[in-house]
């Protein structure tokens, strides 16, 4: 979706709440207005411009990045800027995203009073449904993750700690050309039945199981993946369990297509593992990614909406079994018109280190 697609549908949402400029302050959603990669900065989007407030730390990069948009150097807080440019251009309504922070709503409110109009996230609808600019982005931060695991599992031993491991794959992601989507899981062990298990000191035994989950991000747009393993001979249990989810996201995967409900799409995985005997997980069956990890749609029982064309979201079921190990795996995938594609690639359930060769670039 090109820069004018997107601000007619956003100015669109502005008529309908009948608002004359809509405030942005997620940094999420002043990327996907502006193009602006950097932080500690708002837009603002009227009838016929789009403002980008930020300081003199920034303008140089801004002034790249957004050539098509009004750079605004603020001199006091952003705050203070919004009321200077309401009250300079008489606005009647100002739209302001609810999630500001309560602070600077105060401020603003107390000078605008009536003029203020909260929106509930006036752009998550329209960022669900991605463009092909975005889908490309997206499917390289997939592929520089994929290298850097890679690249990260020829060095994978025993007696290397899940910290070491988690730092191994960071740095890879950014040698590959990437960065970090967010907070690296690595999980040796029983440790993995922890679904956001945090990194330890922990160090990997030969015949472990491995739990990574992690994602690499490109020009702002993330991947995010879930691998699980065995460095040596897998147990009867993880194959049985590794088994079952992979099944468990194929049928999730084979029933992806637009107008499936949310909520089916949830409870296919789940269904496949009850079958089976194991666990079911407690978290959702997936979630939408782009310019943010977490964004619609959301797969989980009380879903509501149904899949739409152009929308990117994770699979990821999983069995836990507390005290012994975890299984899960997680893929990116986009919505198609005759179905979905994949958007990143099945790694294997055993890995012999000595066998590694690198991958092909692109």
């Amino acid at each position: 979706m090109q820069q004018d697609t997107r601000l007619r549908r956003v100015r669109q949402r502005m008529r309908q709440d009948r608002i004359d400029w809509l405030l942005v302050t997620r940094p999420s959603d002043v990327s996907y207005v502006t193009g602006f990669l950097g932080q500690d900065s708002w837009a603002i989007i009227t009838s016929r411009a789009v403002l980008l407030l930020t300081d003199s730390r920034y303008t140089e990069q801004a002034q790249k990045e957004c050539p098509k948009v009004q750079i605004v150097e603020r001199m006091g807080t952003l705050a203070n800027t919004v009321i200077h440019l309401v009250k300079k251009h008489r606005i009647g309504r100002l739209g302001i995203e609810q999630s500001i922070v309560l602070s600077d709503w105060l401020v603003i409110q107390k000078e605008i009073g009536r003029r203020l109009r909260p929106v509930d996230q006036p752009l998550a609808d329209i960022r669900a449904v991605k463009g092909q600019l975005e889908i490309r982005y997206i499917q390289k931060a997939g592929r520089i993750a994929r290298t850097a695991l890679q690249r990260a599992i020829a060095q994978l031993r025993p007696g290397i700690t899940e910290l070491a491991f988690a730092g191994l794959l960071e740095l890879e992601i950014r040698k590959a050309g990437g960065s970090v989507a967010f907070e690296t899981i690595v999980a040796f062990g029983a440790n993995g039945s922890r679904p956001h298990h945090q990194p330890t000191s922990r160090a990997l035994r030969q015949n472990d199981t491995v739990l990574v989950d992690f994602g690499a991000k490109f020009m702002g747009y993330r991947s995010d993946i879930t691998r699980t393993f065995v460095i040596g001979r897998p147990s009867d249990l993880f194959l049985k369990a590794y088994d079952v989810v992979r099944n468990a996201q194929e049928a999730a995967i084979a029933a992806i297509r637009p107008g499936v409900s949310l909520r089916q799409v949830d409870a296919i995985p789940r269904q496949v593992i009850q079958e089976s005997g194991l666990p079911v997980y407690g978290h959702g069956s997936g979630h939408g990614i782009g310019l943010d990890i977490h964004e619609q749609p959301f797969l989980k029982p009380d879903a509501q909406g149904r899949l739409r064309l152009g929308q990117v979201l994770t699979i990821e079921p999983a069995i836990y079994l507390p005290g012994r190990l975890g299984v899960r795996l997680e893929d990116d995938v986009l919505v198609t018109r005759q179905g979905c594609r994949i958007l990143t690639r099945q790694e294997p359930h055993c890995y012999d280190p000595s066998s590694y060769q690198e991958p092909p670039n692109g």
